[in-house]
């Protein structure tokens, strides 16, 4: 049974589409990923010296480079065990997520990448099925 799939990924959500002879799944991941936490426990105060409060930008750099390495390590491992994987979001998400496929992915795993703006789940769904009814350029891992 050939199992295809299509993934949707930006920082904030991953949409899965799952293409196989038994039907179509689409699941949903969420990221814990806050790029900008603003103040300590998210909360504003009108006291003197709230500036201080403020956390420095390489420990909220770290909290979310960390947040986003194990959100893409649950995207990775819901796509392991497909035979054609596609892509596509609309920023550098998906770039960072196939450095990390080529890390966990066996050599010679076949990735396409398209760049797409903001869509619905059954947008995604619809270009997933469109894409695999196609033959579209590939990357393959090395």
């Amino acid at each position: 049974m050939k199992t295809n799939i299509g993934l949707w990924i930006d920082h904030r959500k991953a949409v899965i589409v799952l293409e196989s002879s038994a039907g179509e799944e689409i699941n949903v991941i969420l990221s814990d990923a806050d790029r900008q936490p603003g103040r300590i426990h998210g909360e504003r105060s009108t006291a003197s010296f709230e500036a201080l409060k403020v956390q420095a930008d390489d420990v909220t750099q770290r909290k979310f480079t960390a947040s986003l390495h194990l959100y893409y390590e649950e995207v990775v491992a819901c796509v392991r065990h497909a035979e054609g994987l596609l892509v596509f979001g609309p920023d550098e998400a998906k770039g960072q997520l196939v450095k990390e496929l080529e890390q966990a992915m066996p050599k010679g795993f076949v990735v396409a990448v398209e760049t797409a703006e903001k869509m619905t789940d059954r947008q995604i769904a619809a270009h997933v099925r469109d894409h695999f009814k196609e033959a579209n350029p590939v990357i393959t891992l090395q």
